[in-house]
């Protein structure tokens, strides 16, 4: 059973960076697409990056372009999202997730998230 695992996040200043990470375990992540969602408290799980599973397509939301990065690195078994000009409506629960491509919205695993905190 494949096992996701989030690290990276804390509290930061507005303007500031973090980045999150990934980390697989149990199985491979090397032919799922890899999605971040974020849950702000009150307001439903927004999808805020995706990447294929070969790495070459990325997608983002309109929010955050240009500010997060999604990357993923198959040899190391790592993905990440760098965070830089964070702002305080960047906080929130942020998750990985893996699915089958960027395109499809089923999610087929989750990890528990972490927590990002984005101080004005």
């Amino acid at each position: 059973q494949l096992q996701l695992a989030e690290s990276g996040g804390g509290l930061v200043d507005s303007g500031g960076s973090l980045r999150l990470s990934c980390v697989p375990s149990g199985s491979t992540l090397d032919y799922y697409a890899i999605k971040w969602f974020r849950q702000a408290p009150g307001k439903d799980r927004e999808e805020v990056a995706c990447i294929s599973s070969t790495g070459v397509s990325t997608k983002y939301a309109d929010s955050v372009k240009g500010r997060l990065t999604i990357s993923r690195d198959n040899a190391r078994k790592t993905n990440y999202l760098q965070m830089n000009s964070l702002k305080p409506e960047d906080t929130a629960v942020y998750y990985c997730a893996a699915g089958r491509d960027c395109d499809t919205p089923k999610i087929h695993f989750w990890g528990q998230g972490t927590q990002v905190t984005v101080s004005p």
